[in-house]
């Protein structure tokens, strides 16, 4: 399986991310891409890629991070370096959150959406598809993605959806954009996420599986039944177990099909 977007860049792995790169690859996790969420944690991604053979990064700005980047007039030239390094395969994880955190509250929406605009952009300009982070925004991100249409790719595909959450509506909308969309361990649990409408169980019954990708979040959103305790990418397996009993599937399919979608959607040949 692959791991589409996780975190051994945060502090949580700083003491084992070695041994726990081991220990997905022995599970059966194929390739791990790591996500960025500003520079410096984008940098991170990719020097962990630079290390192992099976690692990959993302690089990107994240809705969270957008006012913390006023100040520093080069942190697109910054990211655009990243964005041409070896083994960098997209721009993420960006997009705009309107859920109201207790620790950073909702970052000034007009600015979020600068951010965002201004990232689609790069990854226009250095081919790149995009990782998009949605919480609480899927209308006003459907309709930057609208508005820039003319900029997503259209000879492979333009991006894709990190734990998707939302309505039938917004699936639908994503998946005409050609978007992929990623579910993760909070696929195991019960019940509706606050400000959702919708399960994750109907989304992913409602989503092709040729359009699926597998992410475990990690450190953040440990599958059951390990809920609360750190999330790690052999986890990305549960989710994977979860899709093939909610699609009535093998896992043995999940598997393939879900590692073919992430090879293509990330250019990614091995």
């Amino acid at each position: 399986m692959i791991d589409v977007h996780c975190h051994l860049n945060f502090h949580s792995f700083t003491k084992d991310y070695d041994e726990l790169i081991h220990k997905a690859h022995a599970d059966g996790v194929e390739i791990i891409i790591n996500a960025g969420t500003k520079i410096d944690s984008s940098a991170t991604a990719f020097a962990l890629a630079q290390q192992y053979n099976h690692l990959y990064a993302i690089a990107g700005v994240h809705p969270h991070h957008a006012d913390k980047h006023e100040l520093d007039s080069n942190w697109l030239e910054e990211l655009e370096q990243l964005a041409l390094q070896p083994k960098v395969v997209a721009i993420g994880e960006i997009g705009m959150d309107y859920y109201r955190y207790q620790s950073n509250g909702i970052v000034d929406v007009k600015l979020q959406k600068e951010i965002f605009e201004k990232q689609i952009v790069l990854a226009h300009k250095v081919g790149l598809p995009l990782q998009i982070h949605n919480r609480h925004a899927g209308k006003d991100v459907i309709e930057i993605l609208r508005h820039h249409k003319n900029l997503l790719l259209r000879d492979k595909p333009p991006g894709m959806f990190h734990c998707f959450a939302g309505d039938k509506e917004f699936l639908k909308n994503a998946l005409d954009l050609g978007f992929y969309i990623g579910f993760d361990g909070n696929i195991t649990y019960k019940g509706l996420a606050p400000g959702e409408t919708v399960s994750l169980t109907d989304l992913a019954k409602a989503t092709p599986l040729e359009r699926i990708v597998t992410e475990t979040d990690a450190p953040f959103l440990t599958p059951e039944p390990h809920r609360g305790s750190r999330n790690i990418p052999s986890h990305v397996i549960l989710v994977g177990k979860a899709l093939s009993k909610i699609k009535g599937v093998s896992f043995g399919e999940i598997n393939k099909i879900t590692t073919e979608n992430a090879k293509r959607l990330f250019n990614i040949k091995n």
